[in-house]
């Protein structure tokens, strides 16, 4: 049987009350046939988003605590996420990462503590410019999995590959650089357990929109996107509908 296809749109700091009426407006007027959908608004949205969204649609945090409830100024935990209705969080982003210092031991602490709590989670990898033309793409992603490969189950993460130079840059990984590292991390993970590897959905996430969608989505190891700015605008749709088309 064959992987599901999934999207997550990551809103990031963006939109106010209004945009956000605006957008789950238009999302609860698309088709999310053929393919799983999860959007991830910032925490003060979260309970107003669950509660308006269509069932068809989840909803994930940004980010959650390394543990629970307690003296962490200006956190949310797993539980608080569960409490209001979300099934998701994004961990690992490199925007996360990068300004806000999270290493690859925190982020398996929080890993751990969301699957505890019944999340489930899109796990963010990549590699900045420097280490891909320093020829170590596969070496950086490898680090980034290496202290959470037993937490690695199909059932509950997904993996999103996010080559850092491709965020937001308007700049996208070629469908063959792409393909090649995703097959590498699937390589990888094979080495860990074969039908997990062989189970396990990889985003791909580097300024993916409507253009490149349809030939990205033909690569055999790329199994859906973490959409970050066009997820905000109408393509987000077109997305959804090419991957969807590629992987029936």
């Amino acid at each position: 049987m064959g992987r599901s296809p999934i999207v997550g749109g990551n809103w990031k700091c963006n939109l106010d009350k209004a945009g956000v009426e605006a957008l789950v407006k238009s999302l609860n007027g698309m088709d999310v046939a053929g393919c799983e959908v999860v959007i991830a608004p910032v925490s003060m949205h979260l309970d107003k988003v669950c509660s308006s969204i269509k069932g068809d649609i989840m909803v994930a945090a940004q980010n959650c605590n390394v543990a629970g409830a307690g003296a962490f100024t200006g956190e949310i935990s797993s539980e608080q996420i569960v409490d209001i209705g979300c099934k998701w969080v994004v961990l690992g982003h490199s925007e996360r990462r990068a300004i806000f210092g999270e290493t690859n031991e925190m982020l398996a602490k929080k890993l751990a503590y969301a699957l505890s709590k019944g999340l489930k989670v899109l796990y963010c990898i990549g590699e900045s410019l420097a280490e891909r033309e320093a020829g170590k793409t596969l070496e950086v992603c490898k680090s980034q999995l290496d202290p959470v490969k037993d937490l690695l189950d199909a059932a509950t993460v997904v993996i999103a590959y996010e080559p850092i130079w491709a965020i937001g840059t308007g700049v996208t990984a070629s469908p063959e650089q792409a393909q090649e590292t995703h097959k590498q991390i699937r390589e990888y993970l094979a080495t860990i357990s074969a039908p997990m590897a062989e189970a396990m959905r990889i985003q791909y996430g580097g300024s993916a929109n409507a253009a490149n969608a349809p030939t990205l989505s033909a690569c055999p190891d790329i199994d859906g996107f973490l959409v970050g700015g066009a997820s905000l605008k109408p393509e987000f749709a077109d997305i959804v509908k090419a991957i969807a088309a590629a992987k029936k």
